[in-house]
């Protein structure tokens, strides 16, 4: 299984710069994270992928359109693949408004809010990784799906920090590394 972060979102450029949340809603990919997603999109192509799972956030969602566009890949979203809840960027559009923008994707998993309304712990997320883990171990051809998600699920997933754009190998039927919480 891979698992992919998402490419660099107009998000990620303000808080870079100033270490203080911008109050952008579920943002776009800027154009290098449109390029983020197209090179992943190059490098996963020989890779024998068979499916993407992917986060309803709207980065996450341009991210997957890119490789699973290039590779004919179904796509199947999973709310349980998304962001730990704890900034702007991590309130997401209503599945009807997500339906609007992309019509050829199946919205059924996703609530029509989806996301939490308040600050989610690590501890959390670490739970929602657990299950997905368990769900993805349980899954003949887990191997061959692609997981477009997000910094803070592939840290409690995986044990290791992915920039935007970035990539992983990880086996769900491994131990589930233990990691400090990044916001403890």
């Amino acid at each position: 299984m891979i698992l992919l972060r998402h490419g660099q979102s107009a998000f990620n450029v303000h808080y870079a710069a100033s270490r203080h949340d911008p109050g952008i809603v579920d943002p776009p990919l800027t154009e290098l994270g449109r390029a983020q997603a197209e090179a992943a999109a190059e490098a996963l192509a020989g890779l024998g992928l068979r499916q993407v799972v992917v986060s309803p956030y709207t980065r996450a969602l341009q991210t997957a359109q890119a490789v699973a566009g290039r590779l004919g890949l179904a796509v199947r979203l999973a709310p349980l693949v998304r962001e730990c809840y704890a900034f702007s960027c991590d309130i997401g559009r209503r599945r009807s408004e997500l339906e609007q923008a992309w019509p050829g994707l199946d919205f059924s998993p996703v609530a029509e809010v989806w996301w939490p309304g308040e600050r989610e712990s690590f501890a959390s997320v670490r739970a929602r990784a657990a299950r997905f883990r368990a769900e993805m171990a349980a899954t003949a051809g887990h191997e061959a799906t692609l997981v477009v998600s997000h910094w803070a699920f592939i840290l409690a997933f995986a044990g290791e920090r992915v920039e935007n754009g970035g990539w992983l190998r990880v086996d769900p039927t491994a131990p589930v590394p233990e990691v400090p919480d990044p916001y403890g």
